[in-house]
């Protein structure tokens, strides 16, 4: 109950701040929208690792609260294959990703595992990361893609820092989506 009521209390903070924000902008670099420290998560902190629950396509933030290489900066992640230089998620955690979330089985195309904080975004390989993302119903994984591009983007043209981005996406990447469809971004 308490973490639905904190996820409630974020989500009308991020909502009161994107509603100051104009369609090319999710916030500045001088405290945008997720600038406030007592809304970022405890990175890699993985409070349950059993009967995890993704609802409303959202991670189990007990689960999955978010992880981030704390040493990276701006300038590395807008590097064209950033991304790829850091990748590395083997099939065995993988595997514990669909486990901790119960998922026994699924068809090809049906869910991604996925890093909550993009790799692009300075998020890191830790399972603490890292959920099994459903690509339907929408908005599934295809459509968070577009926001990890457009926090990206966001944060590498000087719009967002690089931890406001981590925190937006972190605790709520629908709020960010739906941001951009009414803004058409």
């Amino acid at each position: 109950m308490k973490i639905y009521i904190f996820g409630f209390a974020v989500m009308a903070l991020l909502l009161v701040a994107f509603s100051a924000c104009d369609s090319t902008s999710m916030g500045s670099g001088n405290g945008g929208s997720g600038s406030s420290s007592s809304t970022e998560p405890n990175w890699g902190v993985q409070t349950k690792t059993t009967g995890c629950v993704a609802q409303n396509a959202l991670q189990d933030s007990a689960c999955t609260p978010g992880a981030i290489f704390p040493n990276v900066t701006k300038e590395q992640v807008c590097v064209s294959g950033y991304a790829g230089s850091v990748r590395n998620v083997p099939q065995s955690e993988k595997n514990k990703v669909f486990a901790e979330y119960s998922v026994t089985k699924h068809l090809p195309g049906e869910y991604e595992v996925d890093h909550l904080v993009s790799l692009e975004l300075g998020g890191s390989n830790d399972i603490a990361n890292l959920w099994p993302e459903a690509a339907t119903p929408k908005p599934g994984f295809h459509e968070k893609d577009q926001v990890e591009n457009y926090l990206h983007n966001q944060m590498c043209s000087g719009k967002i820092t690089l931890k406001e981005a981590q925190i937006e996406i972190a605790t709520n990447w629908l709020t960010v989506y739906n941001h951009m469809s009414q803004s058409g971004g």
